[in-house]
């Protein structure tokens, strides 16, 4: 072989080995994304948890891992406070999460069962494309407990599917608990909570500035309770 060939073929080796090492380090990079919704009710798995709220958001992701803080704070004294913590993992259409779910004024570092306003989930999802479901259980903290004094692992499972009506993104989901526990009022029965339709929407504000809005319209069967939620994601 040639001299001056085997210098491009070595030169073309050295621009394939730095490309592949870009394109890996890309994959590697760390990803950072703050928000923050303000909603008009705090309306979450068939319960009403609060009026009016700002629930700020931060993530960091990396490789499928992501790592999210999330709150809630309601304009009112007595609406629900919380700040969240989830773990979690996304492979193709595969989704794994745990999350420690804490509710103030009580204190953060306490951990005991019977009286931490700790409560942890585990969460399997899995995207279908046409339609999403999720499995949602808690497994520790300060959970529903029966009146027989066992841990009811308190359950919520849900199915969502996406699809356009025009111009505008609606998702429709449809949530149920398989058994006693915090989502129901009844004892040791299958009961649907959350039937719910949302429609996502971007405000114009000018002509260089929109903020993309939903609302959403829901009824829970099991407590005959309806709601109407809007929503502004800054």
């Amino acid at each position: 072989m040639k001299e001056s060939m085997k210098k491009r073929l070595n030169l073309l080796l050295v621009v394939l080995v730095l490309f592949s090492s870009y394109e890996i380090m890309a994959q590697e990079k760390v990803t950072v994304s703050t928000g923050a919704d303000i909603v008009s009710g705090y309306y979450w798995r068939g319960q009403n948890l609060g009026g009016v709220s700002i629930q700020p958001t931060i993530s960091v992701a990396k490789k499928g891992f992501y790592l999210t803080a999330w709150g809630s704070v309601g304009i009112d004294k007595e609406d629900t406070k919380e700040l969240d913590f989830t773990a979690g993992y996304t492979v193709g259409n595969l989704s794994l999460a745990v999350t420690d779910y804490y509710f103030p004024p009580t204190k953060y570092f306490n951990y005991a069962s019977h009286s931490t306003s700790h409560l942890y989930e585990a969460t399997i999802g899995y995207n279908f494309g046409p339609m999403a479901l999720s499995w949602n259980t808690n497994f520790a903290g300060n959970d529903y407990y029966k009146k027989n004094g066992k841990r009811a692992y308190s359950t919520y499972v849900e199915a969502s599917a996406p699809f356009k009506l025009g111009e505008t993104d609606f998702k429709v989901e449809v949530g149920c608990t398989p058994w006693d526990g915090a989502y129901t009022t009844r004892t040791d029965q299958f009961a649907v909570n959350n039937i719910a339709i949302m429609a996502f929407k971007e405000l114009k504000v000018s002509d260089s500035f929109s903020v993309p809005a939903f609302a959403k319209v829901a009824v829970n069967p099991e407590t005959e309770g309806a709601y109407f939620v809007f929503g502004l994601k800054f």
